[in-house]
């Protein structure tokens, strides 16, 4: 873990997204979007979780929100637009809100947007 982290970007695992679909744009998209924090000197980390069954979703993402103080939290379009995943996005929401309940939470609106949706509001902060 990174001691500097100051934002935590939660996500799919494109990888694990099921679906005949190409995860790899997505996780390039993830990669540039990670590297941005790094080229503006602002920690972040990645929790990625896997809608193939592998994942107590609840479980990961309460054990990312609760391993730091975190300034802001992204969550990704993955979780927010998937319209079958509704009550997952409402969940991940809720989970922000009593574990992290100081963060500032942030949309991106792409995977390789991400540092910029954190920085509209650390640059507040």
């Amino acid at each position: 873990m990174d001691s500097k982290a100051r934002v935590l970007v939660l996500g799919l695992d494109p990888y694990r997204v099921p679906g005949p679909w190409d995860p790899e744009p997505v996780a390039t998209g993830i990669q540039a979007g990670m590297a941005d924090f790094a080229a503006h000197g602002v920690g972040a980390e990645t929790c990625l979780v896997g809608l193939d069954g592998s994942d107590d979703i609840e479980a990961v993402v309460t054990a990312a929100l609760t391993a730091r103080p975190w300034e802001c939290v992204v969550v990704g379009g993955g979780i927010r637009r998937a319209d079958e995943e509704s009550g997952l996005f409402e969940t991940i929401i809720n989970l922000v809100r009593r574990h992290a309940p100081d963060a500032a939470i942030a949309f991106n609106r792409t995977p390789d947007d991400t540092y910029n949706a954190a920085a509209r509001w650390l640059s507040t902060r």
